[in-house]
C-alpha cells in the first residue's frame, strides 16, 4: 500500500544553515505520527514542507500520488484550505475576528456561504466546548479557550491530513490532555492522519508512532521508524 502523504530525501536550509539533511517519511491513511526531537533539530520546518507551507530545496513531497513541490503556492494553498488542516503552537487567531468569524473562515475562503460556514463554526466550537465565546474576540479568551478555537478551526473543513505544530504547548496539562483526548479521537473516528510535533513524551504518547529528529535528521536508533510503503 502506497503512503497517503510520503517525504522522500527532504532537504531544506535556512542560508547556510542546513535544517533538514535528507529526511525520508511515510504515513499512512489513518495515522497519527509524533515527529519529536529536541530544539533546533528540523521538526517545524518538516512539518511545513509537507504541509506545502515551505517548498523543499531538494527531494519530493507526494499527497495522493501528486508531487506537491512541483504545485504553485496557489494551488497548494487551496490544498490547505480543501484537504489539509494546520495548527500553530500559540492558535494564530485573527485578533480583529471573532471566534466563530476565524473558525467560519477557512469555509469561506474555499467558497461556502456564510450561513453555512457559521452553523459549520458553531458545530465545531460546541465540539471544543467554547461556542459560548462565539462572538467573543481573541483578547478576551484565555490561552486555552483560544486554543481550542484553533483546534475548531483547523478541522471546520474536515481535513484530510492535520499538520499540529505544538499543538499544546500553550495549554496547561490537563487543558492540554483535553484537546489532545478530543482531537485524537476526531481522528480515530475519521481515519485523518495527523502529523503531531512536540517535544514532550507525554504528548508523543497519544500518536501511533514516532519518528525522532536529531540535526535534521532521523534519528534511527529510535522505536517505530521507517517508511510506509
Amino acid at each position: 500500500m502506497t503512503a497517503l502523504l510520503h517525504g522522500s530525501d527532504i532537504t531544506k536550509s535556512y542560508g547556510p544553515t542546513p535544517a533538514l539533511r535528507g529526511i525520508d517519511i511515510g504515513i499512512d491513511e489513518g495515522e497519527i505520527v509524533a515527529v519529536t526531537g529536541p530544539s533546533g533539530c528540523g521538526k517545524s520546518t518538516l512539518l511545513h514542507c509537507l504541509a506545502g507551507i515551505l517548498r523543499a530545496d531538494g527531494g519530493t513531497v507526494v499527497y495522493r500520488d501528486q508531487d506537491i513541490g512541483l504545485w504553485s503556492e496557489a494551488r497548494r494553498s487551496l490544498l490547505r484550505r480543501t484537504e489539509f488542516g494546520v495548527l500553530f503552537q500559540f492558535g494564530q487567531l485573527v485578533p480583529e475576528l471573532t471566534a466563530v468569524e476565524n473558525v467560519a473562515l477557512p469555509l469561506l475562503l474555499a467558497g461556502s456561504g456564510r450561513r453555512d460556514a457559521r452553523k459549520a463554526a458553531i458545530s465545531w466550537l460546541e465540539r471544543f466546548g467554547v461556542a459560548e465565546l462565539a462572538d467573543a474576540r481573541s483578547g478576551a479568551m484565555s490561552g486555552g479557550q483560544q486554543q481550542r478555537c484553533a483546534v475548531a478551526r483547523a478541522l471546520v473543513t474536515e481535513p484530510r491530513v492535520l499538520f499540529a505544530d505544538e499543538p499544546t504547548g500553550a495549554l496547561d496539562v490537563l487543558t492540554g490532555e483535553q484537546v489532545l483526548t478530543e482531537l485524537v479521537g476526531i481522528a480515530r473516528e475519521r481515519r485523518m492522519v495527523v502529523v503531531l510535533v512536540t517535544h514532550e513524551a507525554q504528548i508523543a504518547a497519544y500518536a501511533d508512532r514516532e519518528v525522532t529528529l536529531r540535526d535534521g535528521r532521523v534519528d534511527a536508533s529510535g522505536l517505530g521508524l521507517g517508511v510506509a510503503s
